[in-house]
């Protein structure tokens, strides 16, 4: 039996990585719903149906013991619900790294890079209001930024330039740490560290994800036995020309150092 990974895209291969290193004898399918990405423009009775469709898809018909939301949006809107559909399966969401980012110094200023849907969310406000006494806390939107990652444009002029001009304003300031807030963005970390400077730190939630997957299979007797290394079907809801496209993007992507 597999572990499911979903995600409005390509974005959340950046958590498929770590649950492989973290599990490297699991296999996983990982499912890009790219035929209605973005996922951060529709609303959330969209966004809350989308979910549950494909997520009854992955644990029902292809028989996942464990599924990972590893969209932030989708995981606002859906993961509870989720959770008492099915209560038996090891449901996780993905959270932005916000805790450790306030808690790796004594009164940081963190920059918080995120979709608008995100920003806007309660989800996030109540994280953010949680640890807001531990140091400054600055929201960031970031529209269009996850696009790029959606065309496997990495290191283009272009990128750059969205970044330099996104972040120019704290690229001067005293920036402590910035929390990759979206599953897409550690795939253009590098630049973004690049902009920011060296003594900035770069926090995603990409790892703590993968470990609690882990803690809550162990829980339920759910780990693989096997000894070899797991496998990964990648899987998107695109058709035709397009969806072969996309598989080479993910797998270019997974095999992407980041």
């Amino acid at each position: 039996m597999s572990i499911a990974v979903f995600d409005s895209g390509v974005g959340g291969i950046s958590v498929l990585k770590s649950l492989v290193e973290v599990m490297p004898n699991e296999d996983f399918i990982y499912y890009g719903d790219s035929a209605n990405a973005p996922y951060g423009t529709k609303t959330l009775e969209q966004v809350r149906a989308l979910t549950c469709e494909h997520a009854k898809e992955l644990i029902l018909n292809q028989h996942a013991k464990g599924l990972v939301v590893a969209c932030n949006t989708a995981t606002s809107a859906a993961v509870r619900i989720l959770r008492e559909q099915y209560p038996d399966v090891p449901i996780v969401g993905i959270e932005p790294a916000v805790k450790p980012a306030m808690l790796f110094m004594k009164n940081p200023t963190v920059l918080v890079m995120a979709t608008p849907m995100t920003i806007r969310e309660e989800k996030l406000k109540k994280l953010m209001d949680r640890y807001k006494s531990l140091g400054k806390i600055i929201p960031l939107p970031c529209p269009g930024l996850m696009n790029f990652v959606e065309r496997g444009d990495l290191y283009g002029d272009d990128v750059r330039q969205y970044l330099e001009e996104l972040l120019y304003s704290y690229s001067h300031d005293e920036i402590d740490a910035v929390v990759l807030g979206c599953t897409h963005y550690p795939f253009v970390r590098s630049m973004i560290q690049d902009v920011l400077g060296d003594k900035v730190r770069v926090f995603d939630g990409g790892n703590g994800t993968a470990r609690e997957m882990k803690r809550r299979l162990k829980e339920k007797n759910l780990l693989t036995e096997s000894m070899d290394a797991g496998t990964v079907d990648f899987q998107n809801s695109l058709t035709g020309e397009q969806h072969e496209a996309k598989i080479q993007l993910c797998k270019q992507l997974f095999n992407k150092e980041i």
